[in-house]
């Protein structure tokens, strides 16, 4: 099942790559240098919403939180969007922006494990 998105998350995407923030960069750059031939893609769209990263063949999206996240609606709107996410059988991993700048061999050793395992998964 192929992951599409609306015209507003497709352009949302695109201008959000040019603005990555300095953790997401760190993961991005680590992702792509995973030796286990996972393919990750930066920004992607689905549906009404941008992810942060997405692996298709995991059915994984990876969300860098930082400090907004916290605050106002913003909880109550990630849960609306990781509840639709799950309806597309995708599995949201959500990260402190923080984390990323801390720990990110560690996160990426976590998001590599997790990745592998749904894509054995999914393909069997």
């Amino acid at each position: 099942m192929r992951l599409e998105g609306s015209l507003n998350g497709r352009r949302n995407a695109k201008r959000l790559r040019k603005e990555m923030t300095p953790p997401e960069i760190a993961l991005w750059l680590a992702l792509r240098a995973n030796e286990e031939g996972l393919r990750f893609r930066k920004q992607q769209a689905a549906g009404p919403y941008v992810l942060d990263f997405y692996c298709a063949p995991a059915r994984l999206a990876i969300e860098v939180d930082g400090e907004s996240h916290n605050h106002g609606n913003r909880p109550e709107r990630d849960a609306t969007r990781d509840a639709w996410l799950v309806t597309q059988n995708i599995q949201v991993l959500r990260y402190p922006a923080r984390e990323m700048l801390a720990n990110l061999d560690d996160v990426v050793r976590q998001i590599t494990s997790i990745a592998l395992r749904r894509r054995t998964i999914i393909e069997s």
